[in-house]
C-alpha cells in the first residue's frame, strides 16, 4: 500500500505535465485601468505583507504540491530553498503519505531548516493526533485542510464519504494550536461554503478556483478505465470565487488560487478582494522543464511585473492596491450579477 502511495504522488506530477485541458479562471473579464499620472517612485513601492506573524516581501505563496514520491524530495527541497530566498511562504503536499510510511518522511521533513513560513497539509478526515504529527514533521506555522472531493470521486481508489468534513473542521478550530487554512483543489469555493467556513471559525479561505490543476483529467490519465473528460470543466472559476468569499467576510484572509500564472494575474486576485495569491502548477512547471535557475528568474521577474503594474495603476503598497477601482465584463460579470 505504501509502494502505491508513493507510486500515485509521482504519477500525480507526471500527469500533470501531460495534461492538456485549459478551463477559464475568467481573470480576463476584469478591467483595471492605466493611470498615465500615477506620481509613484518604483523604488518606493512597496510589495510586502503580514502573513502568519511574518513580514514577506509579496504576496505570493508557494502551494501545496507534493512530498513522498520518488522526486517529491528534490521538488521540495527546490522550493522551500528559493522561497527561502525570497521570503515567501510555502505549502507542502499532503503529509498522509508520511503518517505511514517512515521513508517519505524526509521529503517532508527537510523543511524545518528552513527560515520561512511552513505550511502543513493534511484531509479534513485525519483526527488531531495526525494534524499534530503533520505539523511537528516540519515545524509548521499553520495547517491547511484539504478539500478535493471532486479527485477523490475521480480516484478509483478514493473516499466516498464526506458526510462529516465540517464537523471535522470545527474540531480543528476548537483544539488545534496553529491556525488551520481551507483549501479547495481546484473547484473553488462558493459564497455558502465560504460563509459555512467562517461561521464555524474559519479564518484562512484558499478558493482554489477552476482554471488551474484539473485533478479530474490528472486521475483520468492515471485510469484508462475510467473517462470524466465530460466533467473536466465543473468548478467556479477563481476569479468568480474570490468575490464570492470575500461578499461572505471582510475580515477572512482570502488566498487566491487556481491559474494564477502571472504578475497581472496577482494583481487583478488582490483587487477582486484577495489577500495574497497561491502559485502551484506554473511554479512546478517552471522547475522540472526549466530547473532551479530557471524558476529563480521567473519568481525575480514575477516581483518586478507585480511592482510595475502597481506603479501603472499608481499604487505604492498592497493596501493601497486593494482599493483599486475596476469593471467586471463578461461571463464573470454574468455570473456575479
Amino acid at each position: 500500500m505504501s509502494k502505491k502511495r508513493r507510486e500515485r504522488k509521482d504519477e500525480h506530477i507526471e500527469n500533470y505535465l501531460k495534461s492538456r485541458t485549459t478551463t477559464d479562471n475568467l481573470f480576463e473579464d476584469v478591467y483595471i485601468e492605466h493611470q498615465a499620472l500615477s506620481d509613484i517612485n518604483f523604488d518606493e513601492i512597496d510589495t510586502s505583507i503580514e502573513f502568519m506573524g511574518r513580514r514577506i516581501s509579496m504576496p505570493i505563496m508557494v502551494n501545496a504540491m507534493t512530498g513522498g514520491g520518488e522526486i517529491g524530495r528534490d521538488i521540495n527541497e527546490n522550493l522551500s530553498s528559493l522561497c527561502q530566498k525570497f521570503n515567501i511562504p510555502m505549502a507542502v503536499g499532503s503529509e498522509a503519505i508520511a503518517i505511514d510510511d517512515e521513508e517519505t518522511r524526509e521529503s517532508f521533513s527537510l523543511m524545518k531548516e528552513k527560515d520561512i513560513v511552513r505550511i502543513g497539509n493534511l484531509g479534513s478526515e485525519r483526527d488531531l493526533e495526525d494534524f499534530t504529527f503533520a505539523k511537528d514533521l516540519i515545524k509548521a506555522d499553520a495547517m491547511q485542510v484539504h478539500l478535493n472531493m471532486a479527485q477523490e470521486l475521480a480516484m478509483g481508489e478514493g473516499d466516498r464519504d464526506f458526510s462529516n468534513t465540517k464537523a471535522c473542521i470545527k474540531n480543528l478550530v476548537d483544539n488545534f494550536d496553529l491556525p488551520i487554512i481551507v483549501k479547495e483543489t481546484g473547484c473553488g469555493i462558493s459564497q455558502r461554503v465560504a460563509k459555512d467556513l467562517v461561521d464555524i471559525g474559519i479564518q484562512y479561505i484558499d478558493i482554489s478556483g477552476k482554471g488551474g490543476t484539473n485533478f479530474l483529467e490528472i486521475e483520468d490519465l492515471r485510469n484508462v478505465e475510467t473517462d470524466f473528460s465530460d466533467l473536466y470543466d465543473w468548478g467556479i472559476p477563481s476569479a468568480k470565487s474570490i468575490i464570492d468569499a470575500r461578499r461572505t467576510s471582510e475580515d477572512v484572509f482570502i488566498i487566491a488560487s487556481g491559474g494564477i500564472k502571472t504578475g497581472l494575474d496577482v494583481v487583478k486576485s488582490i483587487i477582486l478582494g484577495a489577500d495574497m495569491a497561491a502559485m502551484s502548477g506554473e511554479i512546478l512547471r517552471y522547475l522540472l522543464m526549466g530547473g532551479y535557475e530557471i524558476l529563480e528568474n521567473f519568481l525575480k521577474e514575477l516581483r518586478y511585473k507585480i511592482k510595475m503594474i502597481m506603479c501603472l495603476l499608481g499604487v505604492k503598497n498592497i493596501e493601497e492596491l486593494k482599493k483599486v477601482d475596476y469593471k467586471l465584463t463578461g461571463r464573470l460579470k454574468d455570473l456575479v450579477d
